[in-house]
């Protein structure tokens, strides 16, 4: 898997370029497979950096069905409670079942084991114009990290 990096600060943001971003900071893979509608998500490495150490991870059950907009789960962490929200319709195939005991899964692998859910895109035309291509979500982020910094 190929990555692109920045430091910002004393903070190191990885993120790979073999999916879609979110500009909320959810990241999108197709999964491999017959069915291509279906879509791994799961929080970018400086969403999760950002938000904290997490200590629970609820998310919707499969079966639930999204609008664009809904909330697919929440995150808490020591330092904030984030709602995740939804920027296709489709419905939620799997959710992480890791995530239960060791949501801090999410904080030690963003990208692999720690993956929120399974979704089956309604279409993919609304996931690809609410996505960020890997450049584009990069400078993005990195934009976001700078100005929290000149902020301090």
């Amino acid at each position: 898997m190929e990555f692109l990096e920045t430091t910002v600060d004393k903070f190191t943001f990885r993120m790979p370029t073999d999916r879609l971003f979110s500009p909320e900071g959810i990241w999108f893979k197709p999964e491999a497979g017959e069915n291509s509608n279906r879509w791994r998500i799961g929080l970018t490495d400086f969403l999760q950096q950002h938000s904290g150490d997490l200590t629970f991870a609820m998310l919707r059950p499969a079966g639930t069905r999204l609008v664009i907009g809904d909330e697919i789960g929440v995150i808490e962490t020591i330092k904030v409670n984030v709602s995740l929200t939804s920027p296709a319709a489709g419905t939620i195939v799997t959710i992480n079942p890791d995530l239960e005991m060791t949501p801090e899964v999410i904080n030690q692998d963003p990208y692999g084991k720690g993956w929120l859910a399974v979704i089956e895109v309604a279409s993919h035309d609304d996931l690809a114009a609410r996505l960020m291509k890997p450049a584009v979500y990069f400078e993005h982020m990195k934009s976001l990290a700078e100005a929290e910094v000149q902020s301090r």
